[in-house]
């Protein structure tokens, strides 16, 4: 359980208090009453709480602050929200060619949501951490624990499969860093380029049925590109 860390778990030190009106929020927050909880054993579950105040943060604060700057934007109708990924993620579904498809295929829509609204478009994926599912039941038609969730439980349709694990957290953790840091380096590294993003386009448009219908629009963003080329606009201009 404690792989993620060096210290074990005994020697790892409390963190220091919250200021004064964070406590406040913090604590006027875990009082109130929580539905769609896990049952699994409270001890346990702070043990591993105890882990995961010990690591990495997955995102920092100025990234934090920025997506609350581009969400005020959309709220103010000066920009657009694209959200999209998978329902709820799972540990064996966190690999790079199912990620960069996720992340390739929100970034594709953007640009064409982008030219056809004249709008900028704030991207928000469901990803690096949407492991856990809500349910109407806590039990499924063969008496099991219903799945909630890889943070949670597994799909394995047995009595010791679907227990109520919280050192499932601790992977949680471990998968949405790995997936967040993959999410990074694509976006940094020429993934999230126009002219790389329109030529995927242009191969949706060539190679899917359904690309006829999308081809003029298509051609329009091309000639933009071309435009912005011809006066020396780029990506960081």
């Amino acid at each position: 359980m404690g792989w993620t860390i060096d210290a074990p778990l005994d020697e790892l030190p409390d963190l220091p208090p919250l200021p004064g009106e964070l406590e406040n929020r913090f604590q006027d927050a875990v009082a109130r009453d929580a539905k769609q909880q896990p049952g699994w054993d409270q001890g346990h579950a702070d043990r591993v709480r105890k882990i995961l105040e010990s690591v990495p943060p997955i995102v920092v604060a100025p990234e934090i602050r920025r997506l609350r700057a581009q969400l005020a934007d959309v709220a103010n109708g000066n920009a657009f929200l694209l959200q999209g990924g998978d329902c709820a993620e799972t540990f064996e579904s966190n690999t790079e060619p199912h990620i960069r498809g996720n992340v390739k295929t929100l970034l594709q829509m953007a640009v064409v949501l982008t030219y056809g609204a004249s709008t900028p478009v704030v991207k928000m994926a469901r990803i690096a951490g949407q492991y856990a599912k809500p349910r109407s039941a806590d039990k499924d038609s063969n008496g099991l624990l219903n799945y909630r969730g890889d943070i949670v439980n597994g799909i394995e349709a047995t009595e010791e499969g679907r227990r109520h694990d919280p050192s499932r957290m601790v992977r949680a953790y471990a998968n949405s860093a790995a997936a967040m840091n993959l999410v990074r380096a694509l976006t940094s590294s020429g993934t999230a380029d126009l002219a790389k993003l329109h030529e995927w386009n242009r191969e949706f448009v060539a190679n899917s049925p359904a690309g006829a219908r999308y081809e003029a629009l298509a051609e329009e963003i091309e000639r933009g590109l071309e435009f912005m080329q011809a006066c020396g606009v780029t990506d960081s201009t």
